[in-house]
């Protein structure tokens, strides 16, 4: 099956607003490595750093479910669709759904703060054998558990304002939280006894300030005022029965997440401080996946879900095509980025204070190995949104059980040989195997998604970032190592000039082998 190539161009309007989410994205990520370099400096792999990450997974573990995860899967199509009827219909469903999703995480909420010590035990068993991080971290869940309820209303905000083709604000929600946890890492963490705490007060109050910037915007927007105890409406049943394998799915998610924990807990296997250089070096990973992979998938749901709605599904399969070519675009070079300058990126972010060479050494061995996951996180993104765009929320939930089968067992096969870039290898291989399984279910549903077409394509981007990778490896043997023991921002310089180096360097390449988002992203540059 052939494609027309008008029908694989990336709809601009998909394009614009995954600018404007790429830009918030990013300025949220750069917040979060000022974040993270804050947290290294105060706790490095320290025990109050484990109980930190061990906590603060605690509630992010359902977060998927009731936050982006729910918002992608139910709320923005059934919105969608609301909206194309009327006004009326949209706000009504809107209202609802806050006034529901309020009181069921309520209950949720008080629930996991009762059951906090019995969780902990369970997720990080390791913790057994130092009774005071153990206890820390029971501290530290039962701070966290509020903000489960604060991103659970701010999905169904953020599913409104996608619904209504709003992208902006919900992106900067990201924003304001690392701020909050910045300040507060750097102005309250000196003044607890318990300095670790100051992360949970910046994380609640950035909270509160994601939901209401979102809720002023709906209320500018037409959202008439939301406690008005109405609870019912006909569309609520089929969002509950599509958020049913969501629920699932997200268990699987997390279970998977819970797997790697546990590994990562039990430090006489894997290396003490395995559970906070995980975090770290997952930190990095998440930079590019989100500045591409989710700002793609996040923009393009609503036009995905109208598409869905038409016989022809040709639109909705060259849509879905776009996606995973721009994706890709980004994925090859970020992954050999990743592989090449780690360990400088790791060194220059984190190596400071409490954050030893040991900790580097750890951290960058995980994100390496993150990194060969990192276009199969990318393209599963932009899979699964497209079968939830079809109202189609069980193949992911299938899809990703088998991915989470081949997790644990990686684990178990490589976590003692590799030590923590098991772990993370492991979660690499299971990404890639819940990608191709998404692609065989779509290629049946809306036509064949893997053309001799795209393979040219993916083979012209991997040359490009091939070339990219020599030139970075070249420049950071023969500057990095010279400047080995130079002050911090003359070093910072470098590894920012050998990124930017190969930033050009792929680009021009990309042009010498015609590849047209090359140009489509230039174009969007120059014009800004």
């Amino acid at each position: 099956m052939t494609f027309d190539p008008v029908k694989v161009t990336a709809p601009k309007e998909t394009v614009r607003s995954a600018g404007v989410i790429g830009a918030a994205t990013l300025s949220s990520r750069l917040l979060g490595f000022i974040r993270d370099v804050l947290i290294a400096k105060l706790f490095g792999t320290s025990a109050s750093a484990q109980a930190f990450v061990v906590a603060w997974r605690i509630p992010n573990l359902l977060r998927d479910l009731v936050g982006e995860g729910a918002a992608n899967a139910a709320f923005v199509p059934v919105l969608t669709e609301q909206r194309k009827k009327n006004q009326e219909a949209f706000w009504s469903l809107a209202v609802a759904l806050l006034n529901l999703m309020a009181v069921v995480l309520a209950g949720i909420v008080l629930i996991g703060c009762v059951l906090a010590p019995w969780v902990v035990r369970l997720i990080a068993p390791g913790f057994l054998e130092d009774p005071s991080k153990f206890a820390l971290t029971i501290h530290l869940a039962r701070w966290f558990f509020p903000y489960l309820w604060l991103i659970g209303l701010t999905a169904v905000a953020t599913g409104a304002l996608h619904s209504l083709h709003h992208f902006a604000v919900p992106a900067l929600g990201s924003t304001l939280l690392n701020l909050c946890i910045i300040t507060s890492a750097v102005w309250l963490s000196p003044r607890l006894e318990t300095p670790v705490l100051a992360l949970a007060v910046g994380i609640l109050v950035g909270g509160v300030l994601q939901l209401a910037a979102q809720i002023v915007v709906l209320k500018r927007r037409g959202l008439p005022f939301c406690l008005t105890g109405n609870f019912k409406h006909p569309e609520i049943s089929r969002i509950g029965k599509l958020l049913v394998p969501r629920a699932l799915g997200s268990c699987v998610y997390q279970v998977n997440l819970l797997v790697d924990t546990i590994c990562a807990s039990l430090g006489s296997i894997v290396g003490a401080g395995a559970v906070a250089a995980l975090y770290y070096a997952n930190r990095l990973f998440q930079f590019p996946l989100a500045l591409a992979g989710t700002s793609f998938a996040q923009a393009s749901l609503p036009l995905l879900s109208e598409q869905a709605l038409e016989t022809d599904k040709a639109t909705f399969r060259g849509t879905v095509t776009s996606l995973w070519r721009m994706v890709l675009f980004f994925a090859y070079p970020s992954t050999v980025g990743l592989w090449v300058l780690g360990d400088s990126i790791v060194k220059i972010l984190f190596e400071r204070g409490a954050f030893t060479a040991q900790a580097t050494a750890m951290t960058t061995h995980a994100l390496v190995w993150y990194s060969v996951g990192l276009m199969s996180y990318m393209g599963v993104k932009i899979l699964t949104n497209a079968c939830y765009a079809l109202k189609d929320t069980r193949t992911p939930v299938k899809t990703a059980a088998v991915a989470l089968v081949i997790n644990v067992i990686g684990n178990l096969l490589l976590m003692k040989p590799m030590g923590v870039g098991g772990l993370a290898l492991a979660t690499a291989i299971s990404a890639t195997v819940n990608g191709e399984l998404l692609r065989q279910h779509l290629n049946k549903r809306i036509g064949n998604l893997n053309s001799p077409v795209e393979i040219q394509h993916a083979i012209k981007v991997a040359a490009a970032a091939l070339v990219m990778g020599v030139v970075c490896g070249v420049l950071e043997n023969v500057l990095g190592g010279s400047l080995a023991h130079a002050a911090l921002s003359v070093r910072a310089v470098t590894l920012l000039g050998i990124i930017a180096a190969g930033f050009l360097t792929f680009v021009g390449t990309a042009f010498v082998l015609r590849i047209e988002e090359a140009h489509v992203l230039t174009q969007k540059i120059f014009r800004r």
